[in-house]
């Protein structure tokens, strides 16, 4: 199969569109990061107001470091939004030594909001006495404050870099699992300080509406994505992908059409969780690979559905 690269190529015309693309981006910094600052400060207030009015106040600890902060704040005389700050400053430095600083800035920033608008929206008390409710509105609020952050290159810390840093030691483990060994600790934990049951069930419902929301923030309500990826690093980039997340690689041929070079092309189909792990990986091997990811609403074959099983 021949595919025609219009990315990546080398030579002149590659340089230029580099240099046009560097200005272009150069032009819009200061403006962008405003507005990303901006976003960001709003998206904190949301995820504040979900966890100060709806989560706290009810006695829920619905896994991940707000969980935990929760927790503690019921055991030593500090609130909630302080609790946050705290946890998270060591989880950050841990980071940026084993991960570089990047976006090292606009995280600190997204955190030290996150705590300041917690504790101011804490006097206001519970919005609603329902826990039910309380659990549904407030993960909706908190998944969709952390996927806008995400979406604007900054995170809310916490538990993706503890993850993170444990795959380094033990990369036999898969993330999903850590994640979810760590939330049942946690909300495990929060029935046994709080002494009600109902308490942890509820937390437990807010953890699984947390990820399903913040699932549908950051890639929409397909399926799964189909990732294109041209790079002149595509073995190491293969490499990591079947070793580190255990998912089907296929090479194409394609030739670039200003330079004539032959290239290889690694597609893969993935599920939604998987997809900013993938592209994690690619900008880690190679900042200036070309790559589309694009949605994926049916996928029939090994490890998803079997097309006469669902077409018939």
């Amino acid at each position: 199969m021949k595919a025609v690269q219009t990315a990546g190529d080398s030579g002149h015309g590659a340089q230029m569109r580099q240099e046009y693309e560097k200005k272009r981006q150069e032009g819009k910094t200061g403006k962008q990061k405003l507005l990303d600052y901006v976003i960001i400060t709003v998206a904190a207030v949301a995820y504040a107001v979900g966890v100060s009015m709806f989560i706290d106040p009810n006695n829920m600890a619905p896994g991940g470091v707000t969980g935990l902060s929760i927790i503690l704040s019921r055991i030593v005389p500090l609130e909630t939004g302080t609790l946050l700050l705290v946890i998270n400053i060591p989880i950050i430095i841990l980071g940026a030594w084993k991960f570089g600083f990047r976006f090292i800035v606009s995280t600190l920033y997204a955190i030290v909001m996150t705590s300041v608008f917690t504790n101011f929206f804490a006097r206001f008390g519970a919005a609603t006495g329902d826990i039910l409710l309380a659990a549904l509105a407030g993960s909706v609020l908190i998944a969709a404050s952390i996927g806008v952050i995400f979406k604007r290159g900054a995170t809310t810390g916490g538990t993706d870099i503890i993850v993170k840093c444990l795959r380094l030691k033990y990369p036999h483990l898969k993330t999903g699992v850590l994640f979810f060994m760590i939330d049942v600790c946690i909300v495990t934990l929060s029935g046994i300080v709080f002494q009600n049951m109902d308490s942890a069930l509820y937390a437990g419902i807010s953890v699984v509406v947390t990820a399903v929301v913040l699932d549908m923030v950051l890639y929409g309500r397909d399926g799964a994505k189909l990732l294109y990826i041209i790079s002149d690093r595509q073995t190491e980039i293969t490499g990591r992908l079947l070793e580190e997340l255990d998912i089907g690689v296929t090479r194409l041929s394609g030739e670039g059409a200003f330079s004539g070079n032959e290239k290889k092309i690694i597609m893969c189909v993935v599920r939604k969780p998987l997809a900013p792990k993938v592209e994690e990986v690619v900008k880690e091997e190679d900042a200036n690979a070309f790559m589309i990811v694009t949605s994926a609403t049916e996928i029939f074959g090994e490890g998803y559905k079997s097309y006469f099983g669902e077409k018939f």
